[in-house]
């Protein structure tokens, strides 16, 4: 059996001369492209019909790069999702206290608008809490006895009344708001000036006007502003507007239902109205009256008394001797005349004098019988 080499192995030319003759030809292909530009064609003819060839024979490499990339680039945008999300929620609540105080911004600057225009001194507070008693409506400021804070001063706000101080601590001041069930203020209708007392509801967060005349001039939008006769609120501070009236049968009282124009459940800024009005001093106690006459005797002026018409003129009663009146005959060397002659002599001195009533005739005692006189005389 004859051996021989595969076609691959078979010798022809030796390896150096092809080497050479490969290296002189693309020398001499080298030198005619940049000298001539001969081959440009031949070149780009060449890269468009191995270009596919190309694409496919890279489709490995670029898969492997692709998925490495996939992966990297999932991870990278899951942690920029998560900064971007944390950044998102900063954002935001620094976002909401830009909000919260813009509103508080707009919120002081009304308070100090409306506290240039007030006629007394108002010193800012601000909200604290609200009270432990659910069943009441107050809340506690920040500012107390120390900053010159008493009951009774009056709390507003920019659009009106909120309520009243009742109690004050060193740093602390609790107010009763204007909606508070036992809270009562004198106001009056802006429209018309008629005066009525608002009475809070509780809860419900309106006001009463009680004990109003059914034909009382009051209308749904009337604004109520305070009267100031409790000296405490200054007049002419909004209240509340009507917002409901119910007339009833003739004789009864009417139904005025309103709606606060402060900010009650809304504002954490408020004014402390320091009213430098001293309180008016009250009536002292009257003393019980007794009953009777006397109370009414008193209360009359004091009038001069009326002087009583002067009696009847009388003539004076002839002298009677004390014999004649008991039964005696007059006394010898008495004329008869005499007697009657006195009354006559008498009569002309009582025409130039006051009357002089008749004295009460007395009668004398009868005469005791003998057998009295006996024994007293033993």
């Amino acid at each position: 059996m004859e051996y021989s080499p595969p076609p691959l192995f078979k010798q022809g030319a030796p390896a150096r001369v092809k080497v050479t003759v490969f290296a002189l030809i693309s020398i001499v292909l080298l030198v005619v492209d940049a000298r001539f530009h001969a081959l440009t064609a031949v070149r780009q003819v060449a890269g468009t019909v191995l270009y596919p060839f190309q694409m496919l024979a890279l489709m490995p490499r670029d898969a492997m790069s692709n998925m490495g990339n996939y992966f990297s680039s999932i991870s990278a945008l899951q942690k920029e999702v998560r900064d971007l999300k944390s950044q998102q929620v900063a954002m935001a609540q620094a976002m909401q206290q830009a909000q919260l105080q813009m509103a508080e911004n707009g919120h002081l600057r009304k308070l100090m608008d409306a506290r240039e225009h007030l006629p007394v001194r108002s010193m800012m507070s601000e909200i604290l809490y609200d009270a432990r008693d659910p069943a009441t409506r107050r809340v506690v400021l920040d500012r107390g006895s120390q900053n010159g804070v008493k009951p009774g001063l009056p709390v507003i706000d920019n659009a009106g009344v909120v309520g009243q101080v009742t109690r004050v601590f060193p740093f602390t001041s609790e107010v009763t708001l204007l909606t508070d069930k036992e809270q009562a203020i004198p106001v009056q209708v802006l429209r018309n000036g008629l005066r009525s007392v608002a009475y809070g509801r509780g809860q419900s967060g309106q006001l009463d006007l009680r004990f109003v005349a059914p034909n009382a001039d009051i209308q749904v939008g009337d604004v109520l502003v305070t009267s100031g006769l409790d000296g405490m609120y200054p007049a002419g501070l909004a209240v509340a507007k009507v917002s409901q009236v119910e007339s009833v049968a003739q004789g009864a009282f009417g139904r005025v239902v309103c709606q606060p124009l402060a900010g009650i459940d809304r504002h954490r800024q408020l004014l402390i109205v320091m009213s430098d009005q001293p309180a008016q001093p009250r009536p002292a106690a009257e003393a019980p009256k007794p009953n009777g006459n006397s109370s009414s005797r008193r209360n009359l002026p004091k009038m001069a008394p009326i002087p009583l018409p002067p009696p009847p003129a009388q003539p004076l009663p002839p002298a009677v001797q004390p014999a004649q009146q008991a039964g005696q005959p007059p006394a010898a060397g008495t004329a008869p005349g005499a007697a009657a002659a006195a009354p006559a002599a008498a009569a002309p001195a009582t025409q130039n004098r006051a009357p002089v009533p008749a004295p009460a005739r007395v009668t004398p005692p009868a005469a005791k019988p003998a057998a009295a006189r006996t024994g007293e005389g033993d």
